[in-house]
């Protein structure tokens, strides 16, 4: 098991065996998410799970962009 200790101001170092599991470095940003009392941190990335728009590209050129920029 991997452990770190949380600092006075609620802070704590992610373990290197974590951060190269993650594959995070430096301005990386991490997701938690709770589950039946067990914390899940994973990666952070790309448009928040919680945007039901994320996933829909179609119209997200750049002629669409110019072809409805004025709507």
């Amino acid at each position: 098991m991997i452990t770190s200790r949380i600092t006075s101001k609620a802070q704590t170092t992610v373990p290197k065996a974590v951060r190269e599991a993650l594959r995070v470095r430096a301005g990386d940003a991490l997701a938690y998410s709770i589950e039946r009392g067990r914390v899940i941190v994973t990666k952070a990335g790309g448009a928040p799970a919680d945007d039901p728009f994320a996933v829909f590209d179609e119209w997200n050129s750049e002629n669409d962009r110019r072809a409805y920029k004025d709507l």
